[in-house]
């Protein structure tokens, strides 16, 4: 049996650990991770060729391992010119892997027995056997169910929380044999999960789930390497230590060298010394593992803590919860009581203070006395993707600073092409005027041009670009509506919809390594205004109307525009198309409150009864959404205005119209004139979405295709126009034609860490019932009754949505799983 350990990933996600050397080169215990999994391999299976897949920094690799045979092995390496993917990198080693192979990637830790998986795959006579277990946090895994043969019959790589159907994952270890290597193709991207794995399915092979308990950690991030020593130390995994043992005191010491300690100094737990380190006395060691030519001054306390090595920590220093990179100096009496991750070639003067628990990039200096309450790079957001939903938010001047801005612009313009031409937008506020500008800077140095259109709503911009094929990309800048101390950068396609996760990766793999592209001063990006957009803009959506239909009516509209960047557009709209109006809020305004949203709602209410109007609108700041009062001052419900527009849709038209819906939208009423399609819209493409008629949810977000892709307020509100003059109908009266019945959404609290195992109790406590997890699992009752279940992607909570024929029933529903929840959390 031949082994192959994967040794060339990126590691973006556990920077800055990483900035200098590759993962697999951590060390655990003064041994790098991939050293404890070579020796796991050749003790338990007695495997003694071994391949090694590199990519990123391999000449560290190959220094350290050499040829093998310090370790008793011989190692074969294998480099692919490009990334290829996990079993496209395989393929480089397909004339190595003439028997049996086990494939274990070299940034794991883990105590699973080998023995176990050889003999489950001899016994089930595998082509293909895959390990799997169970953890908390199945997201940046893939995610299996086996049958009760243990045969695997649903795989899912890296989903979203709407997407987890169990918490049990595919751990990377895989024995196969050598006939699988036909399915790889040779130079071309092919991953495992993604690729070879549903292959093999479609061709009826199959693939052998062999599940294990024990410990297993993919060290995917600082916190994860963090607690991997916090198991070590409260001896949960066992590993194997460098040296002789020493008992001292309450704790046992492990050295390479001669042990060399003062008699005054405290020992207690594990403490794990690498060479020529060097303790003054008075100093306490607790839990920690200290590596190579480290010197620590007197009276210094290190705790539950990791240093690396050529390192020198002063005297009366506290060190706590903390990682130590290489080459750092850290003087005297510095205090991080609360944990810090210190990359390499930093150095912190004396007295400093770190409040709060810190990552600190290389080649940082703090100066004396400093007090650090602060990320010294990126606020608190390096434990995972800078990322969400194709967007980066953060608070102003603080997580999203200028230097930020300037570094996000040089990661996003390195992987466009020279010479393109990108869209950046903004709203009025003074905070996206600054932020913008530091990302100009850094956007034009990549050699990518930018198309100013100035301040205007980021749906206007998102529009001419899907319709200008000489620009690839836009980015938009505007305050948070919720919380004004946030700015949000949102990132687009040519086609004007959110760049997708897997391009995101792209970018803050980049970001991270500073990999950024400079070109040559003559290949600067230029710098371009546009001026007629807004214009373009509105002739199109007066072009999409017929002008005679508003003249003739007599519907009276009240407008609020919510101080937003709509004002320039949304009444010139209006008043061309002859609707009568009244516009409110459509000044220009940087004191806006979160709260000011529901007294807009309750002023529009009582403007629109009052005055006898059609109906109000509310269109929010950036264009994005819609809200709509009736002619009685009611609010409609966001949920209630989607079924309004589908109710006039369905009796104005006599054509088949197609809808696309998400997984949460209520759906008791059956049309005659529109086929409904639920699905997770963040994975449909521009071209999929070009066949639906109309791509909304139950939020107020509409997005009419004959007009464009994009969710857009202003082109909404004069469609609803439209539709309600065809209707001949006041808007109260289509409300009350709408079938009585009931849908809730709510928020229950449950921890990142059990979100798999509350989606993988759904599934079994519905297996009486029809289920499905299109986004999240869904319950089906009856053919009007259910309730979903979707994790939230980024905050600690579940959302819950139930649909029932009233409140009583919707109720007794929702409460019933409100308490399975709260007892399969506390199991």
């Amino acid at each position: 049996m031949k082994a192959i350990v994967l040794a060339g990933g990126f590691g973006t996600r556990i920077q800055p650990l990483t900035n200098s050397i590759p993962k697999p080169m951590l060390p655990i215990l003064n041994r790098p991770m991939m050293e404890h999994i070579i020796l796991k391999l050749k003790n338990e299976l007695n495997i003694t060729e071994i391949g090694v897949l590199l990519y990123f920094k391999p000449d560290i690799i190959k220094e350290h391992f050499k040829d093998g045979s310090q370790l008793g092995v011989n190692i074969t390496y294998f480099q692919p010119d490009d990334d290829y993917g996990t079993a496209g990198a395989v393929a480089f080693a397909r004339e190595f892997l003439n028997e049996t192979f086990i494939i274990v990637s070299g940034d794991l830790v883990t105590n699973f027995e080998f023995k176990k998986i050889k003999k489950f795959h001899e016994e089930k006579k595998s082509k293909l056997t895959i390990t799997l277990t169970s953890v908390e946090n199945p997201l940046q895994f893939g995610v299996v169910i086996a049958n009760e043969e243990n045969r695997i019959e649903k795989f899912l790589e890296k989903p979203s929380w709407g997407e987890v159907f169990s918490d049990t994952i595919n751990t990377g270890i895989y024995i196969i044999e050598p006939e699988i290597l036909e399915y790889i193709p040779y130079k071309k991207n092919f991953d495992f999960a993604k690729d070879l794995f549903p292959q093999l399915m479609n061709d009826n092979i199959p693939l052998w789930g062999c599940s294990l308990k024990g410990y297993w950690r993919d060290v995917g991030n600082p916190e994860s390497y963090r607690d991997v020593y916090k198991d070590i130390f409260n001896k949960e995994i066992e590993l194997s230590i460098k040296g002789e043992s020493t008992k001292i005191d309450d704790g046992i010491v492990y050295c390479e060298g001669k042990l060399k300690l003062p008699e005054k100094i405290r020992i207690s737990g594990t403490v794990v010394l690498g060479e020529n380190v060097s303790i003054a006395e008075g100093v306490t060691l607790k839990d920690c593992s200290i590596g190579n030519n480290v010197k620590i001054k007197k009276h210094t306390e290190i705790t539950d803590s990791v240093l690396w090595d050529e390192i020198t920590i002063g005297s009366k220093s506290k060190i706590n919860n903390s990682i130590i990179c290489n080459n750092n100096i850290i003087k005297d009496e510095v205090k991080a009581s609360f944990g810090v991750i210190m990359a390499e070639h930093c150095e912190v003067n004396k007295r400093v203070s770190f409040e709060k628990d810190i990552i600190m990039w290389p080649d940082k200096v703090v100066e004396e006395s400093s007090v650090v309450s602060t990320n010294i790079i990126w606020g608190n957001k390096y434990k995972s993707s800078i990322f969400e939903d194709g967007a980066v938010i953060g608070r102003t001047n603080i997580e999203l600073s200028c230097q930020m801005s300037t570094k996000l612009a040089e990661a996003f313009g390195s992987i466009l092409p020279v010479g393109s031409n990108i869209y950046i937008s903004r709203d009025y506020h003074s905070t996206t005027f600054m932020l913008k500008r530091a990302f100009l800077s850094g956007i034009l140095s990549t050699g990518v041009n930018v198309i100013d259109p100035g301040n205007i709503p980021s749906n206007v911009m998102r529009h001419e670009l899907s319709k200008n094929d000489d620009v690839a990309a836009g980015v938009h800048f505007r305050q948070s509506i919720f919380k004004p101390d946030q700015t949000e950068i949102i990132f687009y396609t040519s086609e004007g919809l959110v760049i997708d996760n897997k391009l995101a990766q792209s970018i803050e793999r980049i970001f991270f390594r500073e990999n950024f592209r400079r070109v040559k001063y003559t290949e600067i990006g230029t710098l371009h205004e546009d001026v007629e957009m807004q214009d373009k803009y509105m002739h199109q959506i007066l072009s999409s109307f017929d002008k005679s239909l508003f003249h003739k009516s007599d519907l009276k509209i009240a407008v609020d525009i919510m101080n937003g960047s709509t004002s320039n557009i949304y009444p010139q709209i209006m008043n061309q198309l002859g609707v009568e109006n009244l516009i409110l809020n459509a000044h220009k305004s940087e004191n806006i409150k979160a709260n000011d949203i529901e007294i807009t709602q309750q002023n529009m209410r009582n403007i629109v009864r009052c005055m006898n109007l059609s109906c109000g609108f509310l269109i929010y700041p950036n264009g994005h959404k819609l809200q709509v009062i009736d002619d009685t001052g009611v609010l409609i419900y966001d949920y209630k205005l989607l079924l309004v527009i589908l109710w006039l849709l369905d009796t104005t038209t006599d054509k088949k119209l197609k809808v696309l819906l998400p997984a949460w939208a209520p759906d008791f009423i059956e049309y005659k004139n529109i086929e409904i399609t639920k699905a997770k819209l963040d994975n449909f493409k521009a071209e999929q979405l070009r066949e639906y008629d109309l791509i909304a949810d139950s939020d107020g977000h509409f997005a009419f295709s004959e007009f464009g892709l994009n969710r857009d307020s202003i082109f909404a509100s004069f469609k609803f126009l439209e539709l309600l003059k065809k209707s001949e109908k006041k808007l109260s009266k289509i409300i009350s034609k709408i079938p009585e019945f009931c849908y809730q959404g709510e928020n229950i609290p449950c921890p990142s860490s059990l979100k798999g195992k509350m989606m993988r109790k759904f599934l079994e406590d519905g297996k009486n019932y029809e289920t499905s997890s299109i986004d999240g699992v869904k319950i089906n009752f009856s053919e009007e009754e259910w309730i979903l279940m979707v994790p939230d992607q980024h905050a600690e909570f579940l959302n819950l949505y139930v649909q029932a024929e009233d409140e009583k029933k919707a109720g007794k529903i929702f409460y019933r799983y409100q308490d399975k929840i709260e007892k399969w959390i506390s199991e």
